[in-house]
């Protein structure tokens, strides 16, 4: 099974051929920084060049196919079905289960740097990072072993303010600089690329109610867990606008479709998944909803 962490020799020859090419007849197009080349996808144009960044919620680990195990990304996650759904669209997915802000400029076991595959040529850069930098992880795991001290009440919340201040929005707080730092290497790397930062689905009710013992939270933290991934969110959303960067919500595309739910009506696993996804994760549903946002948000506005 072929990887698609890092782009072959070959196609990055195709691509700097393309250039050589246009160069030598005097057919460059000169692109302003987010501004959509007008060849893109049409006869004699050349394909767009669209490199997805992000961690496990970008690759989609345990969806089936899984076409990479380092990374745990699978061919249906919303790079893939946004890439498929787009005209002349060639993808490199270069997202990895567990990367943080480091990992786009550090390898992660047989995945380079992620900035490693944009260049001039990109044309469309989605990113999904940050998730990990908070620590969604531990903070589930510390969650669910806290809650039998007080099924009724808040012991997770009480335990990451016991200093009389919340230590998850300071956690936020810390990583929008270091987004502010990823989306400028990729405007720097991708000077001509249309730069779209995507946020987290909706994980938990968003009408704060619980569901005990299937995520096994207590009452009260169900709300202050909802309410710490929406700061996540508007975080990403004024730090992309703050950096020439587009946003998509998903969280409202997912809406009533939490770990709670039902398996039928669910696009996020719960702890102990029951659709082919990692726990706390989107599943197949989950990834061609996020895909779906993705795409309106490319259709409208600039006329990607």
């Amino acid at each position: 099974m072929m990887r698609d962490a890092h782009p072959a020799a070959e196609p990055r020859r195709r691509r700097r051929a393309r250039a050589a090419a246009a160069a030598v007849s005097g057919c460059a197009m000169v692109l302003a920084a987010g501004t959509p080349a007008v060849a893109h996808g049409s006869p004699g144009g050349h394909e767009r060049q669209y490199v997805a960044l992000g961690d496990s919620y970008t690759s989609g680990p345990l969806i089936p196919t899984q076409v990479d195990a380092n990374c745990a990304r699978s061919d249906h996650n919303y790079p893939s079905l946004v890439a498929a759904q787009r005209t002349a669209t060639e993808l490199e997915d270069v997202s990895c289960a567990g990367a943080t802000t480091e990992e786009m400029w550090k390898p992660q076991g047989t995945n380079p740097p992620q900035l490693d595959a944009l260049d001039r040529d990109t044309d469309l850069v989605t990113v999904q990072i940050g998730g990990n930098d908070v620590g969604f992880g531990s903070i589930i795991a510390t969650c669910a072993q806290l809650a039998p001290q007080d099924l009724a009440g808040n012991p997770c919340q009480t335990h990451y303010t016991a200093s009389g201040i919340d230590e998850l929005t300071l956690a936020v707080l810390r990583t929008a600089p270091k987004v502010t730092q990823v989306l400028r290497a990729v405007h720097h790397r991708a000077p001509h690329a249309r730069v779209v930062v995507v946020g987290y689905p909706d994980l938990l009710p968003d009408d704060g109610s619980g569901c005990y013992p299937s995520v096994p939270f207590a009452a009260k933290d169900f709300p202050y867990l909802r309410d710490t991934e929406k700061r996540l969110n508007l975080m990403l959303r004024l730090t992309a606008a703050l950096n020439r960067a587009e946003y998509v919500d998903t969280y409202a595309p997912t809406r009533g479709h939490d770990m709670c739910k039902a398996p039928a009506d669910r696009w996020i696993e719960p702890l102990r998944p029951a659709s082919p996804a990692a726990p706390a994760h989107p599943n197949a549903k989950g990834e061609a909803a996020m895909a779906q946002a993705v795409l309106d948000r490319l259709e409208s506005g600039r006329g990607h």
